[in-house]
Order: structure tokens, then sequence, then C-alpha cells
């Protein structure tokens, strides 16, 4: 006996369809595991983090060795402004294609503020900073160079 008001979905009396709960189940489980895509996705984000803050790290040492302690904290106020860069960067991609349509620019005003407050006050340089900045760049660049020499180490 059907009900002839609800759609054939709604139907409780309608006859199950074997393959249905089948479906539903496997496609739950695809939802909550992310594809082999993304998963590589991740592991190349978490490979540039950590290079990102491997690469500060010596860098910060090496600028404090051979110039001043303050130079070397402007270096590290830059490098620690490019990896909040980096996670918003990755946060934004990973959004992309299900939530947004298109990278919105944002991110740069952290950069642009950074850059503005170092200008206005004395005791921070604008140079260490930027180059701080960059060194997320740098570990992007070091992954390009590595997948790049070694393919099936990428």
């Amino acid at each position: 006996m059907t009900t002839p008001d609800l759609p054939p979905e709604t139907n409780t009396n309608a006859p199950a369809d074997p393959a249905a709960p089948e479906s539903s189940d496997s496609s739950a489980a695809l939802s909550a595991q992310p594809d082999a895509s993304m998963q590589e996705y991740y592991k190349l984000q978490n490979h540039l983090l950590l290079t990102t803050l491997v690469m500060a790290a010596v860098i910060f040492s090496s600028v404090w060795a051979v110039y001043s302690l303050n130079i070397a904290l402007n270096y590290l106020i830059g490098a620690c402004t490019g990896v909040v860069y980096l996670r918003m960067l990755a946060r934004n991609v990973e959004q992309l294609g299900r939530e947004k349509g298109r990278i919105g620019n944002t991110r740069l005003v952290l950069l642009v503020g950074l850059i503005l407050i170092a200008s206005r006050w004395n005791q921070l340089q604008i140079m260490p900073i930027f180059l701080g900045f960059l060194t997320y760049k740098a570990a992007v660049i070091l992954y390009m160079l590595r997948t790049s020499i070694l393919p099936s180490q990428g």
C-alpha cells in the first residue's frame, strides 16, 4: 500500500531498493575519509610548514650569530607572520572548490599591517621582517627543487 501524497523518496510503504542502504553507507564512509589527493595535499602542507619552521630556526640562529639579537628577533617576527600566512593560504586552498570559488587576498593584510607597524615603531626594522616573511617562499622553492631533482621522493 502506497501513499500518493508523498514523493517516492519519502514514501515509507514503497518497496525498498536493496542497493540504497549500501550506497548511503559507502558515501558516508567516503565523505568521512579524505580522498588520496587531499591526503597528498595535507602531506605537502605539513611538509612545507615543517620546512619553514626548521629554516626559520636555522636562519634565526645564523642572523643572531652574525648580526645582533634585535635583527634576529625582527627576522623571527617576519618568519612567524609568514607561517601564519602559509596556514591561512593552506586553509583557503583547502576550501577551494567546496565552499569558495576563488582564493581571496585578505591574508595580505597581515604583511601590510606588519610592515606599517615596523615603519612606525623605531625598534622594528622592515628588511629583516620582510625577509623573515619570505622564509615560507624559500621552503616552497626548496620543495620544488627537491621534487624536480628527486621526483620519486616528492
